[in-house]
């Protein structure tokens, strides 16, 4: 067992799920993964595997047909799959962001209706708060629902939607005339149900098609385009006008744990390819792990892994114990992804000129890592949401 990213406290069922996902990571992901992401294949027999293991329903309440872990379990299990392809670990992200939202926010009926099919990975799920013009100012949304008789008519376009294309279930952030003072009680969230595929998918919802990206291939990001869609009013998330920004955000937030998670498993992979690649290699007649300027290199990655990996697991508690964790979850994703950056790029470096060679491993980690300095909010969203939480707790007397 590695030194690295170890997790102290987990239950007997914890580690037996994260020995099966690893054992599953080594073994149909890791040797597949550049092969599929060269060719930016769609991962389907991956997929089929982890809906065998129930990955999909890992947080979904038993009572639902889910598996009722906890999100640190979901995080460990994000950061293997993470570690053999980014991908792969997108696939369940947002998936796991709608039922995150549907358990904690959802109507009864909601629940029933989607909840057990989306623990089978029947129903997947994506989620849409971004637009063209949006950026991270998401009180000025300007996609738009009004109601007209039992259904709400939705026009405008939402953009960066992973999972868009071949999700059947989408958690769509739209703005509604609340009347409200500030303009984030004006969003509701609508459960927008749509067949899988791209073009017209449905009346007046269109999935354009993929958006061709530098890394994080494989994986579908799509744009979703409504003219006057329809939609029945029992599809507002909770049954309530005007709170989707708060069920947004929870969501939001629990994702930021994932992407640290996400960060955290590149970093480990980035590393365990560098501490081996340094050890094979040899320049004036010793390995180069046995020079100092390379030895210094895999030390301090080392220990970026591991601090990116506590504060991963630490928010990951605090959400789990019912504490409020914004600050926690902020300053982990923060760090991961920056950690996760430099880990890549040292294990490039260490690599020379091979890891500018697409027949190694590290050339897909270099482009994947860039992605999770702005998913789930840039590194300058995190700072301010860690700043306003820092001076609201230490406010001056």
């Amino acid at each position: 067992m590695a030194r690295l990213a170890q997790t102290a406290g987990l239950t007997e069922i914890q580690q037996e799920i994260l020995s099966t996902v690893k054992t599953f990571v080594d073994k149909e992901i890791i040797p597949h993964a550049t092969a599929l992401e060269h060719a930016d294949t769609y991962p389907q027999d991956i997929v089929d595997g982890m809906k065998e293991m129930g990955l999909f329903g890992l947080t979904i309440p038993e009572e639902f047909g889910g598996l009722g872990e906890s999100l640190l379990t979901y995080a460990l299990v994000v950061e293997q799959i993470a570690r053999g392809w980014m991908s792969v670990s997108g696939v369940i992200n947002t998936h796991f962001i709608v039922a995150h939202m549907i358990t904690h926010h959802g109507t009864d009926e909601q629940k029933q209706r989607y909840l057990p099919q989306m623990a089978l990975g029947e129903t997947r799920g994506s989620f849409s708060m971004s637009e063209p013009d949006l950026g991270s100012d998401v009180a000025a949304i300007k996609t738009r629902a009004v109601a007209d008789g039992d259904d709400f008519v939705i026009d405008g376009a939402k953009m960066w939607l992973t999972n868009g294309g071949t999700s059947n279930l989408t958690a769509v952030l739209v703005k509604t005339d609340e009347g409200a003072e500030k303009p984030y009680q004006n969003l509701t969230c609508f459960l927008v149900e749509k067949p899988v595929g791209y073009g017209e998918v449905a009346p007046g919802l269109i999935v354009p098609g993929k958006i061709d990206k530098m890394g994080y291939k494989g994986v579908d990001t799509t744009e979703m385009v409504f003219k006057g869609h329809r939609v029945p009013a029992d599809r507002i998330l909770g049954g309530r006008r005007g709170g989707g920004f708060a069920q947004m955000m929870d969501g939001v937030e629990v994702g930021r744990v994932n992407v640290a998670a996400r960060a955290c498993g590149i970093s480990i992979r980035a590393f365990e390819l560098a501490v081996d690649y340094a050890q094979q290699r040899s320049t004036f007649g010793k390995p180069i792990a046995a020079h100092q300027a390379i030895a210094f290199k895999l030390a301090e990655m080392a220990t970026k892994v591991e601090a990116a990996h506590l504060m991963m697991v630490n928010a990951a508690r605090l959400k789990d114990s019912g504490e409020r964790f914004d600050v926690e979850s902020g300053m982990a994703k923060l760090l991961a992804s920056e950690y996760c950056a430099e880990v890549t790029q040292e294990s490039f470096r260490i690599h020379g000129g091979y890891g500018y060679s697409k027949e190694y491993e590290i050339e897909r980690l270099m482009r994947e890592a860039p992605f999770l300095l702005i998913g789930e909010g840039t590194s300058e969203i995190q700072k301010t949401i860690i700043s306003r939480g820092l001076l609201r707790e230490y406010k001056s007397r």
